[in-house]
This record gives C-alpha cells, sequence and structure tokens, in this order.
C-alpha cells in the first residue's frame, strides 16, 4: 500500500468542529469570520459569494454559495439566484484568464444521494476542464493531484476577477 501525505488538511479538519458561536455548518461559519484570504474567499455579494474548494477537483474549482442557509434551489428567492449566476458567470471569467481552460462543468450537488458533500447548504461548483485531465492517479489510486498551492490560486482569483463586477 502507498500513501500520498497531506498534514495540512488535519488544520482544516479540526477547524469545522462546532464550537462556540459556530452553526455547524462551514458555508454559513467561513463568510462570518472576515477572513477571507485564510478562508479562500475569492469575491462576496449582497446574497452569495465564491469560495475556493479546498479540496479540488481541478486547479481553480471554485464555489458559489449563498449566505443563505438552504438545501436546495427551490427555496432560494429570485435574487438570491440571480446573484448565483452572476457571480458563476464571473467565475468563469476569472478561470479563462487564470488557465486558459478547454472546458467547464457546472453543478449543483442537491442531496446527498446526489453527491452534495454539504448537503444542507446549497452551492454551485464552478470546475476548470482540459482535455485528458484525469491521470492514473484518479483512476487507479482514487487520488487528485494538484500542482498549485490555494493561496495561489487564491491571489490568481483575485487579480482576474472581472474588474468593476459588484461583491
Amino acid at each position: 500500500m502507498q500513501y500520498l501525505w497531506s498534514p495540512w488538511r488535519m488544520a482544516y479538519l479540526r477547524s469545522e468542529t462546532p464550537s462556540g458561536g459556530s452553526t455547524g455548518c462551514i458555508f454559513c461559519d467561513k463568510p462570518k469570520e472576515q477572513k477571507d484570504a485564510e478562508n479562500l474567499i475569492v469575491r462576496r455579494g449582497q446574497l452569495a459569494y465564491v469560495i475556493l474548494n479546498r479540496y479540488p477537483y481541478n486547479n481553480g474549482h471554485m464555489m458559489v454559495v449563498p449566505y443563505q442557509h438552504v438545501a436546495s434551489l427551490e427555496a432560494l428567492d429570485a435574487p438570491a439566484l440571480a446573484e448565483i449566476m452572476l457571480m458563476a458567470q464571473q467565475a468563469l471569467t476569472a478561470l479563462r484568464g487564470m488557465y486558459s481552460p478547454q472546458g467547464f462543468n457546472l453543478g449543483v450537488n442537491i442531496g446527498t444521494a446526489a453527491g452534495a458533500g454539504i448537503a444542507d447548504h446549497v452551492h454551485m461548483h464552478v470546475v476548470p476542464r482540459w482535455a485528458a485531465d484525469s491521470n492514473f492517479m484518479t483512476t487507479v489510486a482514487d487520488t487528485r493531484v494538484i500542482p498549485e498551492d490555494l493561496q495561489d490560486t487564491y491571489r490568481l482569483a483575485l487579480a482576474h476577477w472581472p474588474p468593476g463586477q459588484p461583491g
């Protein structure tokens, strides 16, 4: 058996344990901390925000998250839905500038059966894609290799966010 060590994950896992004023929902708690760089929050809007996925599928994997804690899109009002889509559009623009991807996956996993890791707080994934971006590590070892540090990705996202956009 081979091991791929990722010791940086332990601090993150420990930080998600509810304590004190924590709601126990990372998507509710992280924006309240006002530590955007540390929490990888790229952009804030009035009703939603964009955050880098700490365990990305690919470089630049972002999530668009409403501030409202609801499990499905049906529970959001029209302004929140509109802002989520606007921010997803802005994320696409930023990611094109950052990496020139050949395509994108945008998706919302509603419910645990659909693959939602945090099923109680709906969010949209924006994932840049390239031809043959899955390799033997993903296929054989069920492991992803991300060649860029998340803080570098964060700085790139800030630098490439469309100018003059709300948030």
